[in-house]
């Protein structure tokens, strides 16, 4: 269990970080830029979770949430390994069934799309919306992560799968609004 007395260190003043392992590396490394995007979906998440207000996804949505904390961890642990142990935690291919379970779960109570659509409709699909497309920077900054420096191929995975999750739930969400905001090429030439 983490017990946090002090929230400043003062380590990190030399622009600096610390991964699992005790090393330190460059805040502006390209696995600090990929924990931090995964952080700010995580963060992108809770919003969602606020402005559902108690609503279905919204277990669903805080398991995700606790993964991405498992993610930022498995992202920050250094080296070739990707098996988890009771000191090392790493996303594993269950996590990743599991979002897809609930993509075709969520997917099967929706029609099947007949154009793109933008991001918006009530306020808990837009702020799913939101999170979606942070997920897909998290995704990107980890796959430029992985060119430099070992990544989990499941963390990865799981982020692929998160943002479609997220895209499902937000058509699910607004379900109940109106149904989804319809993108009209070229309307406003």
């Amino acid at each position: 269990m983490v017990k946090l007395t002090k929230i400043y260190t003062r380590t990190g003043d030399d622009g600096t970080t610390g991964l699992v392992d005790g090393s330190r590396i460059a805040k502006s490394d390209a696995r600090m830029a990929a924990i931090g995007d995964v952080d700010e979906a995580n963060s992108a998440i809770g919003v969602a979770i606020a402005a559902l207000s108690g609503a279905a996804p919204a277990d669903l949505l805080e398991a995700i949430q606790n993964d991405l904390f498992d993610l930022g961890a498995d992202l920050a642990t250094p080296g070739d390994d990707f098996t988890p142990s009771e000191m090392t935690l790493r996303i594993v291919a269950a996590q990743v069934t599991r979002i897809e379970a609930a993509i075709d779960a969520a997917n099967a109570r929706l029609t099947p799309l007949t154009s793109f659509i933008l991001p918006g409709g009530n306020p808990a699909a837009a702020a799913i919306h939101l999170a979606r497309a942070i997920v897909r920077r998290a995704e990107r900054s980890a796959v430029a992560a992985a060119h430099a420096t070992p990544v989990n191929p499941y963390a990865i995975a799981y982020l692929n799968r998160l943002s479609d999750l997220l895209f499902v739930l937000a058509r699910e969400m607004n379900l109940s609004g109106g149904g989804d905001v319809l993108w009209r090429p070229g309307a406003n030439r």
